[in-house]
């Protein structure tokens, strides 16, 4: 994180802002978790109606990190000059896709902007849809790699099996951006092809 030398003025505003702000309403269903969240546009709505009365603004912008990852980067700025610079957030794509960056880009708009001004965009579970979404274990890909060399002695099948099985899943061939629910899927089915 980066800012200001003083951050009294941005701190006293930010204090002031979060007396005033009105949550909104969780407006979108997402049907993968079965949820309700706050899209984008309205947490944005929900600053912009406060923000600026108290000296705030914002600017956010995408960004790659050397793996090529997305990430969003939020600088909070106040109108005395102090300002705020978050470090990137970056998460692996789903979709190696336009629409599937795009998704992303906006899905880690939403959720740093909720965290820095306080607004609650999505319901709480305790925690127990993000586990759905941790990324795969070493221990995982470990055992991709490991039936994979039981697939045949050659590495020229070997490479052509996983890249007809990755395309039929609809996976990146990065292992590493991998969900473990997507590496479960990819050990179970490795198992039932070499039966």
């Amino acid at each position: 994180m980066n800012k200001s030398e003083s951050i009294t003025e941005l701190s006293k505003a930010m204090a002031g802002f979060q007396k005033e702000v009105k949550q909104p309403f969780k407006d979108k269903s997402n049907p993968f978790f079965k949820s309700k969240y706050v899209p984008l546009e309205s947490v944005v709505e929900a600053i912009n109606d406060i923000a600026p009365k108290h000296g705030l603004s914002f600017t956010q912008w995408a960004l790659n990190n050397d793996n090529g990852t997305v990430g969003i980067a939020t600088l909070l700025m106040h109108i005395s000059g102090e300002f705020i610079e978050y470090d990137p957030v970056f998460i692996p794509a789903e979709k190696q896709t336009p629409q599937g960056y795009g998704a992303l880009i906006t899905y880690l708009k939403r959720y740093t902007l909720s965290a820095i001004f306080g607004i609650t965009s999505d319901e709480d579970d305790d925690g127990n849809n993000s586990s759905k979404n941790e990324l795969a274990s070493d221990k995982q890909l470990d055992m991709v790699s490991t039936l994979m060399r039981n697939v045949s002695e050659d590495k020229q099948e070997q490479l052509k099996y996983f890249n007809s099985l990755i395309a039929n899943k609809g996976l990146t061939n990065k292992m590493v951006q991998w969900t473990s629910k997507q590496a479960d899927d990819v050990i179970k089915q490795i198992k039932s092809d070499l039966k």
